[in-house]
């Protein structure tokens, strides 16, 4: 018999590390998923029948398309290599469009809306690319109406795409495959998904069903969440009756009874206090750390992506404006900083505005404003001729680059 061909999708270029094992599967034209590294995962189509073990030595190309012959091993591993990366979220193009009615007001409008009707096109997305690796936590950031969670209902299947392609861990979501949908989860803040004149662990043993899940993993799984997010309290309570706090990690809770891959949350934090607030964001990063979840973030709270979040995407009108490092753009947008002064007697400003700008002028409280690389001249330069009560110097708050942004459209 011949070398079974393999067709690996979306690969990068990178090293491998020794002793990967593919493991058996039945022959057939299938897509199957494998763990490389830190459970990475690899979508492999085979055609007539497929290796126990595979030879992957000696591949160096990152072109996404190419084709691999690779040989069966007799039980043995395989040898260093180079590593196989998939995205497991990939948008290329993606755009989603929406036809809105239009009516004009009173009882004429609705007569004449009977014989003519006017519509808009609504670009909710248009023509946005980007891929997420396994195990990435990316922060999803834009206005209301950016785009943000009709991008998520695209890549969780709940609405098709106008045009464009959606890829998640080798899936087309839209086709809802029963084996992509138990290896995702969704959580929207604004969203109940429990059901409320119940206790929450009712629902979690309507989702055990559903997920196919056993009942050994499912205790485990209850006791280690309840363990991680203090819940212990709250599961035989009517949901009804619990906090907006409580019910958001009962809610969050319940997505991960599955252990799901990939997990797309959507303003997971609003409406909770400061204290739930952080304990929600250690939550996310403990198990996104544990479990090597992919986690796609979108938040108007700028200290969960600021927290969370290495990677933010940005999104506005629903075109992507930026998809990179957060301090990227924090370093960019911070070349100018705040001092503010507090002198022991009050100092003319005419003084003052020789040495630098000036932003307010209260007397004794004056607010300049430098570029980055003069600070520690001016500061000396203070502190050396005038008496100083207090100095403190700022950087501009993540919320105001993030606010730029949004206005300019630009990066």
């Amino acid at each position: 018999m011949g070398s079974p061909i393999i067709f690996i999708k979306s690969v990068e270029q990178s090293r491998l590390r020794s002793g990967l094992v593919l493991g058996s599967s039945p022959s057939g034209l299938t897509n199957y998923f494998y763990q490389v590294g830190r459970a990475v995962p690899i979508k492999i189509g085979v055609g007539s029948g497929f290796p126990d073990k595979l030879s992957l030595s000696g591949f160096t190309d990152s072109n996404p398309h190419r084709l691999l012959t690779v040989r069966k091993l007799s039980g043995q591993r395989v040898n260093s290599g180079l590593t196989l990366r998939m995205h497991t979220i990939k948008i290329s193009h993606l755009s989603k469009h929406f036809r809105i009615y239009k009516k004009a007001p009173g009882l004429i409008g609705s007569f004449r809306s009977f014989f003519k009707r006017e519509y808009e096109l609504s670009k909710a997305v248009d023509d946005i690319s980007f891929s997420i690796e396994q195990g990435e936590l990316v922060g999803f950031i834009g206005p209301n109406g950016a785009g943000k969670t009709t991008t998520l209902k695209c890549l969780s299947g709940l609405i098709y795409p106008s045009s464009g392609s959606v890829e998640v861990l080798g899936y087309t979501p839209f086709e809802r495959n029963h084996a992509f949908l138990k290896q995702i989860a969704l959580v929207m803040g604004q969203k109940n998904q429990l059901w409320w004149d119940l206790p929450a662990l009712d629902s979690f043993l309507l989702y055990k069903e559903i997920y196919d899940i056993s009942d050994a993993d499912f205790k485990k799984t209850v006791a280690d969440l309840s363990d991680l997010m203090g819940l212990h309290d709250n599961l035989t309570v009517q949901v009804r009756k619990l906090s907006l706090g409580q019910r958001m990690k009962c809610e969050l809770a319940a997505q991960l009874l599955h252990k799901p891959k990939i997990l797309f949350l959507d303003e997971p934090t609003i409406g909770l206090d400061l204290v739930v607030q952080q304990r929600m964001r250690s939550f996310i990063k403990e198990y996104n750390k544990k479990h090597t979840s992919t986690i796609l973030l979108t938040s108007h709270y700028m200290d969960d992506v600021k927290e969370l979040c290495k990677r933010v995407i940005i999104i506005n009108h629903g075109k992507l404006l930026y998809d990179g490092k957060l301090s990227d753009i924090i370093s960019k947008h911070t070349q100018r900083k705040k001092i503010t002064v507090m002198f022991e007697y009050p100092v003319e400003r005419v003084s003052l505005e020789k040495i630098a700008p000036i932003v307010s002028y209260e007397g004794e409280r004056v607010v300049f404003e430098v570029e980055k690389d003069t600070t520690a001249t001016l500061t000396n330069n203070l502190l050396s001729h005038y008496q100083v009560r207090d100095l403190t110097i700022e950087e501009p708050q993540i919320e105001e680059i993030i606010a730029k942004v949004f206005s300019s459209q630009t990066v």
